[in-house]
């Protein structure tokens, strides 16, 4: 497949935005958590401190700064277009961002600086990466197919102010001469996060509820999969919906006609009651599926809820845009949750025989089954597990220790929430 690098990533250096511990004294008392730190599940709790030694009201003040960064930089692209070069949380949290030479530098620095944010020098301004992105694009169409198809992925990596692109072979490889000091990394495809099969659950859920994070079986097309429900939320007609994997879709042509697939409820025997059928289901480009509710279980999606399955649950409160640095987790039926940092926005990637775009990526673990789960920013949903490139393995403990040896750490990647919503007019995500 030839890649093509029309819509570009945004990075932050990913190998170097591993959180580290917040420093302190060794006698020094934890504060207690706020009310709202206090309500997160404690499975979600665990996984903080396991994998980002935040505790929960760090990690809920980090996810709302990221928040707000966001929206400064939507407005500071447009305000300041010439010397914007991007924005970012750095290793201990703080909001940056970064300013190019330009005659609007000067107003761009102060608007940040007013606005609470670090402030640093870059070279090239986030526009101009982008341009040069778009000329690769060109030269690689009139390239030959093993040059073009080595190119996996190009990434504007905003910490280092300069283009990344991603391939499985970096000898010999050797970039025009306006690309000169753009790095060449080796990053094969991640392969698409594959479903399990169709087996039961080995216990049975509560007939009340089904939340974000709990196994659910589809089939369709004579074929049985296995993967976990995303967000619940309403379709236009404010009937009950949940948010998933495209690629969870057995029979996905059929989508939304009287031979589309179904959902299932799973138990310890297999398939349980029917839940409802995908009404919408897409895979190259935006990968994610809606599954309407059958007017029998419709109360069984009508809450906002996101959990390891068979736990509490954490509340969904909003939407949220994915943003360098910023922390997230991700619920799965089979891992649980897991939590780390986004990687790269804006993510165009090849994943088997398809292109996933206007997507992001995180160092999240997730394993077959993991498929069409939640990934969260606080409280607030982000985006839909799409591909992985551990997903091959049985445990994340293995994953981590085969990633140390290769020295790659896991990768997972996500369709934005924002983005499902964008393209289906009338579509929300419960927050009740």
């Amino acid at each position: 497949m030839r890649f093509t690098a029309r819509r570009v990533a945004v990075t932050g250096a990913a190998a170097l935005l591993a959180l580290s511990p917040l420093a302190g004294t060794a006698s020094a008392e934890p504060a207690a958590p706020s009310d709202q730190g206090a309500a997160l599940p404690a499975e979600l709790v665990d996984a903080l401190a396991r994998d980002l030694q935040l505790s929960p009201d760090q990690y809920l003040e980090r996810s709302d700064l990221a928040q707000r960064l966001a929206q400064f930089a939507s407005d500071a692209r447009a305000q300041y277009p010439e010397v914007f070069a991007g924005s970012w949380l750095d290793e201990q949290g703080n909001a940056v961002v970064a300013v190019a030479p330009g005659d609007d530098h000067d107003a761009a620095a102060r608007a940040a600086t007013d606005a609470g944010y670090t402030v640093t020098e870059a070279a090239q301004s986030e526009r101009a990466l982008t341009d040069k992105a778009s000329e690769l694009d060109t030269w690689l169409a009139e390239q030959p197919a093993a040059i073009a198809d080595a190119v996996r992925g190009v990434t504007v990596d905003i910490r280092g102010n300069g283009l990344v692109l991603r391939t499985d072979d970096v000898a010999g490889f050797e970039l025009p001469d306006f690309l000169d000091g753009a790095r060449v990394v080796f990053a094969p495809a991640p392969a698409p996060l594959q479903p399990s099969n169709l087996e039961g659950v080995s216990d049975v859920l509560a007939p009340d509820a089904l939340l974000g994070g709990d196994a659910f079986g589809a089939k369709g097309g004579g074929t049985g999969l296995r993967c976990s429900l995303g967000f619940n939320g309403t379709d236009a007609s404010g009937r009950p919906i949940n948010l998933t994997a495209g690629h969870c879709d057995p029979n996905l042509p059929a989508a939304g006609t009287g031979d589309s697939s179904e959902a299932f409820a799973l138990s310890p025997n297999g398939t349980g009651p029917r839940l409802g059928t995908f009404a919408k289901s897409n895979l190259d480009g935006h990968d994610y599926a809606i599954i309407r509710a059958d007017d029998a279980s419709r109360h069984r999606f009508e809450n906002n809820g996101v959990r390891v399955p068979g736990a509490a649950p954490l509340a969904i409160t909003g939407t949220a845009q994915p943003v360098v640095g910023a922390p997230v987790c991700k619920s799965g039926t089979t891992s649980g949750f897991n939590c780390g940092i986004v990687q790269t926005v804006g993510q165009t990637v090849e994943v088997g025989n398809r292109v996933l775009t206007d997507g992001f990526s995180t160092n999240l673990c997730a394993l077959q089954g993991d498929s069409g789960g939640p990934i969260v920013t606080g409280t607030r949903a982000l985006g839909i597990s799409s591909a992985s490139n551990v997903g091959q393995y049985p445990l994340c403990q293995i994953a981590d220790i085969v990633g140390f040896v290769l020295g790659q750490g896991p990768e997972l990647f996500a369709t934005p929430v924002e983005t499902i919503l964008g393209d289906n007019p009338g579509v929300n995500v419960r927050t009740n």
